[in-house]
């Protein structure tokens, strides 16, 4: 639900889930075929693991960083990992790359140039859940445009600034 200010997107986890297979049934009804799934961690963990299951292809994972600061709201320095860890031979044919939005669209971006510089993947398409109005990079296959870019509040941003501590008060009977 957006706030009446626009600039803020609250999303509980039944929306979350709803709105992951919404984007599966959009990749199902484009009718493209694809062999594997390249999910970028963290936000696009919970959306590759839910499209690996529903499509039954393998998960391939690759590590990306730029939101580190004041608890995962302050974009810095882009990191992609070296390595892209999946089950068994190599990231190749045609992969579906998987991330929760295009915010900037700067990771994105920079992760499809890295993939199309790779030989082994004859065809690369992408998808989110959310598209914000500045992202300079569109996916393939998305679920929302969001036009005024508010700040998204997805259900699992409690985890970014619960500690251990806080986790034991919270269960403490």
């Amino acid at each position: 639900m957006l706030t009446d200010d626009g600039k803020h997107l609250y999303v509980s986890w039944d929306e979350y889930h709803l709105l992951i297979e919404r984007l599966a049934l959009k990749v199902h009804n484009s009718g493209w075929a694809f062999d594997q799934i390249l999910c970028l961690a963290r936000g696009g963990l919970r959306p590759g693991d839910m499209l690996s299951r529903v499509f039954d292809k393998p998960l391939a994972i690759m590590s990306t960083s730029s939101y580190r600061s004041d608890a995962g709201t302050i974009q810095g320095r882009l990191d992609l990992a070296t390595y892209i860890t999946l089950p068994k031979g190599e990231l190749a044919g045609r992969v579906l790359l998987v991330d929760d939005l295009a915010d900037t669209g700067v990771t994105l971006k920079a992760v499809v140039d890295r993939l199309r510089g790779m030989p082994s993947i004859s065809e690369l398409r992408s998808s989110v859940i959310w598209v914000k109005g500045v992202s300079s990079y569109t996916p393939d296959y998305y679920v929302e445009s969001l036009p005024t870019s508010p700040w998204i509040h997805q259900p699992f941003e409690d985890y970014d600034s619960l500690r251990p501590e806080g986790l034991a008060r919270k269960l403490a009977v």
